[in-house]
């Protein structure tokens, strides 16, 4: 059976995942170190982990596996996720695959070398847009109807 694990600390797309999800009838476990409202939805559970770093991250990362969808924003919980066979998505739509994840993993340590070697760079991330909401919707419907099959 399928599972959509949401690593939520951060996340923008929670409630889009929990109408994705309420619309195919597949459990979302939310996983978070606790302050997120807890949804009445019963398809969304809301799992809530000991705080500490990457205490979320381990928790889905031991659970997530084929046929499984993960959505992250954590580079190395995706890589794990990945190598687990799960199907994983960036916040954006942007589907992390075997294919493509070491790539991400190392331009992920190459820009964090860039900023620990300059103090002063500032930051350079790009906003969420409405364009990159619709294109999330749309992978996780494609990757949820995949992981079905």
């Amino acid at each position: 059976m399928t599972t959509l694990y949401i690593d939520a600390d951060a996340c923008p797309v929670k409630s889009e995942a929990e109408r994705v999800a309420t619309r195919h009838k597949i459990p979302m476990k939310v996983v978070s170190n606790g302050g997120l409202r807890p949804s009445q939805n019963p398809f969304v559970e809301n799992v809530i982990v000991d705080s500490g770093p990457d205490v979320a991250d381990m928790w889905i990362a031991d659970r997530a596996g084929p046929n499984d969808v993960v959505i992250t924003g954590d580079i190395p919980l995706a890589a794990k996720c990945v190598e687990a066979g799960a199907r994983v998505l960036k916040h954006n739509g942007e589907a992390l695959t075997a294919a493509n994840i070491g790539n991400v993993l190392a331009t992920r340590d190459l820009m964090a070398d860039l900023r620990a070697a300059d103090p002063f760079r500032q930051g350079g991330g790009k906003g969420f847009t409405k364009a990159d909401r619709s294109r999330f919707l749309d992978a996780l419907e494609r990757e949820l109807r995949a992981a079905q099959r």
